[in-house]
């Protein structure tokens, strides 16, 4: 059974950070892209970063990384403004995509809130 489990949101003011990391089980780690999408509340899923690849909103701001000794993900989010509110979710797919149906598997999210 896969599982993907997210953690280090929270409330934080602008300009702050936070980390978040998507623990993997269930899969073989390494062979998937790991990917990070956000809702806000009223609004669609958007993508945010997998790989390389980042939103426009993201860029400069957030970085993606991975250790696949520890099955792990994670998105590092600087400088952050109350528009970067959200649930962020962690995703498992085979292909590097910005498209969510390209995810197989996906995580329970955390909750991101920014105060201005």
């Amino acid at each position: 059974q896969v599982q993907l489990v997210e953690s280090g949101g929270g409330l934080v003011q602008a300009g702050g950070s936070l980390r978040l990391s998507c623990v993997a089980s269930g899969l073989t780690f390494s062979s998937y892209a790991m990917g990070w999408f956000r809702q806000a509340p009223g609004k669609e899923r958007e993508f945010v970063a997998v790989g390389t690849f980042y939103a426009d909103s993201a860029k400069g701001r957030f970085t993606i990384s991975r250790d696949n000794a520890k099955n792990t993900a994670y998105l590092q989010m600087n400088s952050l403004k109350p528009e970067d509110t959200a649930v962020y979710y962690c995703a498992a797919g085979i292909i590097a995509s910005a498209d969510a149906p390209h995810y197989s598997y996906w995580g329970q999210g955390t909750q991101v809130t920014v105060s201005s």
